[in-house]
Protein backbone atom coordinates (compact mmCIF):
# COMPACT_ATOMS: atom_id res chain seq x y z
CA UNK A 1 0.00 0.00 0.00
CA UNK A 2 1.32 3.44 -0.96
CA UNK A 3 0.69 6.57 1.10
CA UNK A 4 0.01 10.06 -0.23
CA UNK A 5 0.03 12.97 2.23
CA UNK A 6 -2.24 15.91 1.36
CA UNK A 7 -2.23 19.36 2.97
CA UNK A 8 -5.76 20.82 2.85
CA UNK A 9 -6.10 24.56 3.40
CA UNK A 10 -9.38 26.47 3.43
CA UNK A 11 -11.69 23.56 4.23
CA UNK A 12 -13.63 25.36 6.96
CA UNK A 13 -15.55 27.34 4.33
CA UNK A 14 -18.78 26.07 2.81
CA UNK A 15 -17.37 24.78 -0.48
CA UNK A 16 -14.06 23.58 0.94
CA UNK A 17 -15.79 21.68 3.73
CA UNK A 18 -18.76 20.14 1.93
CA UNK A 19 -17.36 19.34 -1.49
CA UNK A 20 -13.63 18.94 -1.00
CA UNK A 21 -13.21 17.63 2.54
CA UNK A 22 -16.36 15.61 3.26
CA UNK A 23 -17.57 14.50 -0.17
CA UNK A 24 -14.16 14.07 -1.79
CA UNK A 25 -11.14 13.50 0.44
CA UNK A 26 -12.92 11.80 3.34
CA UNK A 27 -15.10 9.82 0.94
CA UNK A 28 -11.98 8.56 -0.84
CA UNK A 29 -10.35 7.80 2.51
CA UNK A 30 -13.41 5.92 3.74
CA UNK A 31 -13.65 3.83 0.56
CA UNK A 32 -10.12 2.63 1.27
CA UNK A 33 -8.23 4.94 -1.06
CA UNK A 34 -7.67 4.36 -4.77
CA UNK A 35 -6.64 1.26 -6.68
CA UNK A 36 -3.91 2.25 -9.12
CA UNK A 37 -3.35 0.70 -12.55
CA UNK A 38 -0.56 -1.40 -11.05
CA UNK A 39 -3.08 -2.93 -8.64
CA UNK A 40 -1.48 -1.17 -5.68
CA UNK A 41 -3.78 0.62 -3.26
CA UNK A 42 -3.12 4.34 -2.70
CA UNK A 43 -3.98 5.43 0.84
CA UNK A 44 -4.51 9.15 1.34
CA UNK A 45 -3.41 10.81 4.58
CA UNK A 46 -4.80 14.35 4.94
CA UNK A 47 -3.71 17.14 7.26
CA UNK A 48 -6.12 20.07 7.56
CA UNK A 49 -4.62 23.53 8.05
CA UNK A 50 -6.20 26.86 8.95
CA UNK A 51 -5.69 30.03 10.96
CA UNK A 52 -8.37 29.21 13.55
CA UNK A 53 -6.82 26.41 15.60
CA UNK A 54 -9.95 25.72 17.60
CA UNK A 55 -12.10 25.37 14.50
CA UNK A 56 -9.56 23.14 12.76
CA UNK A 57 -9.15 20.94 15.82
CA UNK A 58 -12.93 20.54 16.18
CA UNK A 59 -13.21 19.62 12.49
CA UNK A 60 -10.46 17.02 12.85
CA UNK A 61 -12.13 15.51 15.92
CA UNK A 62 -15.55 15.41 14.27
CA UNK A 63 -14.31 13.53 11.20
CA UNK A 64 -11.57 11.37 12.69
CA UNK A 65 -8.75 13.22 10.96
CA UNK A 66 -5.53 12.40 12.78
CA UNK A 67 -3.54 15.45 11.73
CA UNK A 68 -4.32 19.16 11.87
CA UNK A 69 -2.33 22.38 12.25
CA UNK A 70 -2.63 26.16 12.38
CA UNK A 71 0.97 26.53 11.13
CA UNK A 72 0.96 26.44 7.34
CA UNK A 73 4.71 26.94 7.19
CA UNK A 74 5.35 23.84 9.27
CA UNK A 75 2.90 21.86 7.14
CA UNK A 76 4.66 22.89 3.93
CA UNK A 77 8.02 21.97 5.46
CA UNK A 78 6.97 18.35 6.06
CA UNK A 79 8.59 16.27 3.28
CA UNK A 80 6.13 13.44 3.89
CA UNK A 81 3.21 15.46 2.48
CA UNK A 82 3.19 15.64 -1.30
CA UNK A 83 0.16 17.74 -2.33
CA UNK A 84 -0.99 21.19 -1.23
CA UNK A 85 -4.64 22.08 -1.85
CA UNK A 86 -6.20 25.51 -1.35
CA UNK A 87 -9.87 26.47 -1.11
CA UNK A 88 -9.30 29.63 0.93
CA UNK A 89 -9.80 33.21 -0.18
CA UNK A 90 -8.99 34.29 -3.72
CA UNK A 91 -6.70 37.10 -2.60
CA UNK A 92 -4.41 34.71 -0.69
CA UNK A 93 -4.37 31.91 -3.25
CA UNK A 94 -1.54 32.82 -5.60
CA UNK A 95 0.86 33.54 -2.76
CA UNK A 96 0.02 30.27 -1.00
CA UNK A 97 0.38 28.23 -4.17
CA UNK A 98 3.70 29.91 -4.91
CA UNK A 99 4.96 29.01 -1.42
CA UNK A 100 3.81 25.44 -1.89
CA UNK A 101 5.65 25.17 -5.22
CA UNK A 102 8.78 26.55 -3.57
CA UNK A 103 8.39 23.81 -0.95
CA UNK A 104 8.30 21.18 -3.70
CA UNK A 105 4.60 20.37 -3.40
CA UNK A 106 2.24 19.45 -6.18
CA UNK A 107 -0.61 21.98 -6.09
CA UNK A 108 -4.35 21.76 -6.66
CA UNK A 109 -6.79 24.58 -5.96
CA UNK A 110 -10.17 26.18 -6.30
CA UNK A 111 -10.72 29.03 -8.71
CA UNK A 112 -10.17 31.81 -9.45
CA UNK A 113 -6.43 31.32 -8.96
CA UNK A 114 -6.04 35.10 -8.61
CA UNK A 115 -7.93 38.33 -9.18
CA UNK A 116 -5.09 39.57 -11.43
CA UNK A 117 -4.23 38.05 -14.82
CA UNK A 118 -0.54 38.96 -14.66
CA UNK A 119 -0.23 37.19 -11.32
CA UNK A 120 -2.15 34.17 -12.65
CA UNK A 121 0.08 33.83 -15.73
CA UNK A 122 3.24 34.17 -13.62
CA UNK A 123 1.97 31.45 -11.27
CA UNK A 124 1.07 29.11 -14.14
CA UNK A 125 4.52 29.61 -15.69
CA UNK A 126 6.19 28.93 -12.34
CA UNK A 127 4.20 25.71 -11.90
CA UNK A 128 5.02 24.57 -15.43
CA UNK A 129 8.73 25.31 -14.99
CA UNK A 130 8.85 23.50 -11.63
CA UNK A 131 8.10 20.09 -13.13
CA UNK A 132 5.56 19.56 -10.35
CA UNK A 133 1.95 18.50 -10.94
CA UNK A 134 -0.59 21.30 -10.80
CA UNK A 135 -4.32 21.64 -11.29
CA UNK A 136 -7.38 23.80 -10.84
CA UNK A 137 -10.90 22.64 -10.04
CA UNK A 138 -13.21 22.56 -13.10
CA UNK A 139 -16.14 21.05 -11.27
CA UNK A 140 -19.01 21.92 -13.59
CA UNK A 141 -17.57 19.75 -16.36
CA UNK A 142 -18.28 16.78 -14.10
CA UNK A 143 -21.94 17.59 -13.44
CA UNK A 144 -24.16 14.76 -14.71
CA UNK A 145 -26.22 17.22 -16.75
CA UNK A 146 -23.19 18.63 -18.55
CA UNK A 147 -21.68 15.18 -19.05
CA UNK A 148 -24.90 14.26 -20.85
CA UNK A 149 -24.51 17.38 -23.02
CA UNK A 150 -20.98 16.24 -23.89
CA UNK A 151 -22.34 12.81 -24.80
CA UNK A 152 -24.92 14.38 -27.11
CA UNK A 153 -22.26 16.56 -28.72
CA UNK A 154 -19.92 13.63 -29.28
CA UNK A 155 -22.73 11.57 -30.83
CA UNK A 156 -23.44 14.28 -33.42
CA UNK A 157 -26.92 14.83 -32.02
CA UNK A 158 -26.86 18.63 -32.42
CA UNK A 159 -25.64 18.76 -36.02
CA UNK A 160 -24.00 22.18 -36.25
CA UNK A 161 -24.19 23.92 -32.88
CA UNK A 162 -25.64 27.41 -33.30
CA UNK A 163 -26.02 28.88 -29.83
CA UNK A 164 -25.80 28.27 -26.10
CA UNK A 165 -27.96 30.01 -23.49
CA UNK A 166 -27.15 29.70 -19.82
CA UNK A 167 -29.09 30.84 -16.76
CA UNK A 168 -27.38 30.67 -13.40
CA UNK A 169 -28.33 31.98 -9.98
CA UNK A 170 -30.88 32.25 -7.23
CA UNK A 171 -32.11 34.73 -4.65
CA UNK A 172 -29.50 35.39 -1.96
CA UNK A 173 -31.38 36.82 1.00
CA UNK A 174 -30.35 40.28 2.12
CA UNK A 175 -30.34 39.27 5.78
CA UNK A 176 -32.35 42.29 6.96
CA UNK A 177 -35.82 40.86 7.57
CA UNK A 178 -35.45 37.60 9.44
CA UNK A 179 -33.98 35.28 6.82
CA UNK A 180 -30.17 35.07 7.01
CA UNK A 181 -28.07 35.31 3.83
CA UNK A 182 -26.89 31.97 2.44
CA UNK A 183 -23.68 33.39 0.95
CA UNK A 184 -20.80 35.01 2.88
CA UNK A 185 -20.62 38.79 2.98
CA UNK A 186 -17.16 38.94 1.38
CA UNK A 187 -18.83 37.92 -1.91
CA UNK A 188 -20.19 41.47 -2.11
CA UNK A 189 -16.99 43.37 -1.25
CA UNK A 190 -14.52 44.07 -4.04
CA UNK A 191 -11.62 44.50 -1.62
CA UNK A 192 -12.10 40.94 -0.36
CA UNK A 193 -12.16 39.40 -3.84
CA UNK A 194 -15.94 39.43 -4.22
CA UNK A 195 -18.08 39.93 -7.29
CA UNK A 196 -20.02 37.51 -9.46
CA UNK A 197 -18.05 38.32 -12.63
CA UNK A 198 -14.76 37.24 -11.06
CA UNK A 199 -16.46 34.21 -9.56
CA UNK A 200 -18.58 32.91 -12.41
CA UNK A 201 -16.81 33.91 -15.63
CA UNK A 202 -13.94 31.66 -14.50
CA UNK A 203 -16.47 28.82 -14.55
CA UNK A 204 -18.03 29.78 -17.86
CA UNK A 205 -14.59 29.91 -19.51
CA UNK A 206 -13.84 26.24 -18.96
CA UNK A 207 -17.43 25.16 -19.63
CA UNK A 208 -17.55 26.95 -22.98
CA UNK A 209 -13.97 26.08 -24.01
CA UNK A 210 -14.37 22.37 -23.27
CA UNK A 211 -17.92 21.77 -24.46
CA UNK A 212 -18.73 24.20 -27.26
CA UNK A 213 -15.65 26.04 -28.55
CA UNK A 214 -12.86 28.35 -27.42
CA UNK A 215 -14.05 31.79 -26.31
CA UNK A 216 -12.86 34.42 -28.79
CA UNK A 217 -14.72 37.59 -27.70
CA UNK A 218 -16.86 38.82 -24.81
CA UNK A 219 -19.39 41.54 -24.08
CA UNK A 220 -20.40 41.80 -20.44
CA UNK A 221 -22.66 44.07 -18.41
CA UNK A 222 -22.47 43.84 -14.64
CA UNK A 223 -24.81 45.26 -12.02
CA UNK A 224 -25.02 45.79 -8.29
CA UNK A 225 -28.74 45.29 -7.92
CA UNK A 226 -28.81 45.24 -4.11
CA UNK A 227 -26.51 47.94 -2.68
CA UNK A 228 -26.78 47.04 1.02
CA UNK A 229 -26.91 43.75 2.90
CA UNK A 230 -26.54 42.45 6.46
CA UNK A 231 -23.40 40.50 7.34
CA UNK A 232 -22.77 37.48 9.55
CA UNK A 233 -22.62 39.67 12.65
CA UNK A 234 -25.95 41.37 11.97
CA UNK A 235 -24.45 44.67 10.78
CA UNK A 236 -25.52 46.40 7.60
CA UNK A 237 -22.77 46.88 5.03
CA UNK A 238 -22.35 48.47 1.60
CA UNK A 239 -22.07 46.18 -1.42
CA UNK A 240 -19.47 47.68 -3.74
CA UNK A 241 -19.19 44.98 -6.37
CA UNK A 242 -21.39 43.18 -8.88
CA UNK A 243 -24.10 40.73 -7.85
CA UNK A 244 -25.25 40.04 -11.43
CA UNK A 245 -23.62 39.68 -14.83
CA UNK A 246 -25.16 39.52 -18.29
CA UNK A 247 -22.59 38.26 -20.79
CA UNK A 248 -22.45 37.31 -24.46
CA UNK A 249 -19.56 35.31 -25.94
CA UNK A 250 -18.38 34.53 -29.46
CA UNK A 251 -16.90 31.04 -29.73
CA UNK A 252 -14.92 29.17 -32.34
CA UNK A 253 -17.05 28.02 -35.24
CA UNK A 254 -19.46 30.94 -35.01
CA UNK A 255 -21.28 29.67 -31.91
CA UNK A 256 -22.91 32.44 -29.86
CA UNK A 257 -23.27 31.93 -26.10
CA UNK A 258 -25.29 34.06 -23.70
CA UNK A 259 -25.05 33.46 -19.96
CA UNK A 260 -26.83 35.35 -17.20
CA UNK A 261 -25.42 35.01 -13.68
CA UNK A 262 -27.22 36.53 -10.72
CA UNK A 263 -27.53 36.39 -6.96
CA UNK A 264 -30.64 38.56 -7.26
CA UNK A 265 -32.96 36.35 -9.32
CA UNK A 266 -35.78 34.04 -8.32
CA UNK A 267 -35.78 30.62 -9.96
CA UNK A 268 -38.48 29.50 -12.36
CA UNK A 269 -36.63 26.98 -14.51
CA UNK A 270 -35.54 23.37 -14.22
CA UNK A 271 -32.53 23.95 -11.95
CA UNK A 272 -30.25 26.56 -10.37
CA UNK A 273 -28.22 26.47 -13.55
CA UNK A 274 -29.48 25.48 -16.99
CA UNK A 275 -27.82 25.41 -20.39
CA UNK A 276 -29.82 25.28 -23.60
CA UNK A 277 -27.88 24.20 -26.67
CA UNK A 278 -29.52 24.71 -30.07
CA UNK A 279 -28.24 23.00 -33.19
CA UNK A 280 -29.42 22.38 -36.73
CA UNK A 281 -30.45 18.79 -35.93
CA UNK A 282 -31.51 19.05 -32.31
CA UNK A 283 -31.56 20.97 -29.06
CA UNK A 284 -30.93 20.08 -25.43
CA UNK A 285 -31.46 21.65 -22.03
CA UNK A 286 -29.29 20.50 -19.14
CA UNK A 287 -29.36 21.27 -15.44
CA UNK A 288 -27.11 19.99 -12.68
CA UNK A 289 -28.18 16.37 -13.09
CA UNK A 290 -30.88 16.05 -15.76
CA UNK A 291 -30.91 16.72 -19.49
CA UNK A 292 -33.76 16.92 -21.99
CA UNK A 293 -33.61 16.77 -25.79
CA UNK A 294 -35.72 17.69 -28.79
CA UNK A 295 -34.68 16.38 -32.20
CA UNK A 296 -35.70 18.12 -35.40
CA UNK A 297 -38.15 15.32 -36.25
CA UNK A 298 -39.89 15.86 -32.91
CA UNK A 299 -39.92 19.66 -32.98
CA UNK A 300 -43.47 21.09 -32.84
CA UNK A 301 -44.62 23.79 -35.26
CA UNK A 302 -46.16 26.56 -33.17
CA UNK A 303 -48.09 29.43 -34.73
CA UNK A 304 -48.05 32.91 -33.23
CA UNK A 305 -51.57 33.83 -32.20
CA UNK A 306 -51.95 36.35 -29.37
CA UNK A 307 -55.73 36.01 -29.47
CA UNK A 308 -55.92 32.56 -27.87
CA UNK A 309 -54.04 30.70 -25.16
CA UNK A 310 -51.10 28.58 -26.28
CA UNK A 311 -52.27 25.08 -27.17
CA UNK A 312 -48.86 23.37 -27.00
CA UNK A 313 -47.39 22.26 -23.68
CA UNK A 314 -43.80 22.89 -24.71
CA UNK A 315 -42.28 21.05 -21.74
CA UNK A 316 -44.00 17.83 -22.82
CA UNK A 317 -42.39 17.97 -26.27
CA UNK A 318 -38.93 17.23 -24.82
CA UNK A 319 -37.50 13.79 -23.92
CA UNK A 320 -35.26 13.19 -20.92
CA UNK A 321 -31.84 11.64 -21.47
CA UNK A 322 -31.79 8.48 -19.32
CA UNK A 323 -29.11 7.70 -16.75
CA UNK A 324 -27.18 5.01 -18.60
CA UNK A 325 -24.24 5.18 -16.17
CA UNK A 326 -23.61 6.09 -12.57
CA UNK A 327 -22.35 9.57 -11.71
CA UNK A 328 -20.24 10.06 -8.61
CA UNK A 329 -19.77 13.46 -6.95
CA UNK A 330 -18.09 15.67 -9.55
CA UNK A 331 -15.56 17.13 -7.12
CA UNK A 332 -14.60 13.63 -5.98
CA UNK A 333 -14.23 12.40 -9.56
CA UNK A 334 -11.85 15.24 -10.34
CA UNK A 335 -9.92 14.70 -7.10
CA UNK A 336 -9.43 11.06 -8.07
CA UNK A 337 -8.16 12.14 -11.48
CA UNK A 338 -5.64 14.51 -9.92
CA UNK A 339 -4.49 11.94 -7.36
CA UNK A 340 -3.88 9.44 -10.16
CA UNK A 341 -2.06 12.17 -12.09
CA UNK A 342 0.31 12.63 -9.14
CA UNK A 343 0.67 8.95 -8.25
CA UNK A 344 0.98 7.36 -11.69
CA UNK A 345 1.20 10.26 -14.18
CA UNK A 346 -2.33 9.63 -15.47
CA UNK A 347 -3.67 12.19 -17.99
CA UNK A 348 -4.64 15.58 -16.59
CA UNK A 349 -5.81 18.48 -18.81
CA UNK A 350 -6.65 21.11 -16.18
CA UNK A 351 -3.38 22.74 -15.12
CA UNK A 352 -3.00 26.25 -13.72
CA UNK A 353 -2.95 27.45 -17.33
CA UNK A 354 -6.71 26.74 -17.37
CA UNK A 355 -7.03 28.78 -14.19
CA UNK A 356 -5.26 31.72 -15.83
CA UNK A 357 -7.65 31.54 -18.80
CA UNK A 358 -10.55 31.87 -16.36
CA UNK A 359 -8.99 34.93 -14.75
CA UNK A 360 -8.42 36.40 -18.22
CA UNK A 361 -12.11 36.13 -19.12
CA UNK A 362 -13.19 37.61 -15.78
CA UNK A 363 -10.81 40.55 -16.23
CA UNK A 364 -12.06 41.13 -19.76
CA UNK A 365 -15.66 40.90 -18.56
CA UNK A 366 -15.02 43.61 -15.98
CA UNK A 367 -13.23 45.74 -18.58
CA UNK A 368 -16.06 45.24 -21.09
CA UNK A 369 -18.54 46.45 -18.48
CA UNK A 370 -16.42 49.50 -17.62
CA UNK A 371 -15.84 50.44 -21.26
CA UNK A 372 -19.23 49.26 -22.53
CA UNK A 373 -17.83 47.43 -25.57
CA UNK A 374 -16.92 44.05 -27.08
CA UNK A 375 -13.41 42.78 -26.35
CA UNK A 376 -11.37 40.08 -28.06
CA UNK A 377 -9.97 37.21 -25.98
CA UNK A 378 -6.38 36.69 -27.14
CA UNK A 379 -4.52 33.42 -26.72
CA UNK A 380 -2.32 33.31 -23.62
CA UNK A 381 1.33 32.26 -23.80
CA UNK A 382 2.88 30.23 -21.01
Amino acid sequence: MARLGIILHGVTGRMGYNQHLVRSILAIRDQGGLILKSGERLEIDPIIVGRNAAKIEELARKHGIARWSSDIGAALANPNDTIFFDAGTTLMRAQLLSRALDAGKHVYCEKPISDDLEVAIKLARKARASGLKHGVVQDKLFLPGLRKLALLRDSGFFGKILSVRGEFGYWVFEGDWGVPAQRPSWNYRKGDGGGIILDMLCHWRYVLDNLFGEVRAVSCLGATHIPARVNEGGQSYHCDTDDAAYATFELDGGVIAQINSSWAVRVRRDDLVTFQVDGTHGSAVAGLTKCWTQHRVNTPKPVWNPDQPQTIDFYKTWDEVPDTQGFDNGFKVQWEMFLRHVAEDAPWPYGLEAGAKGVQLAELGLKSWAERRWLGVPALEF
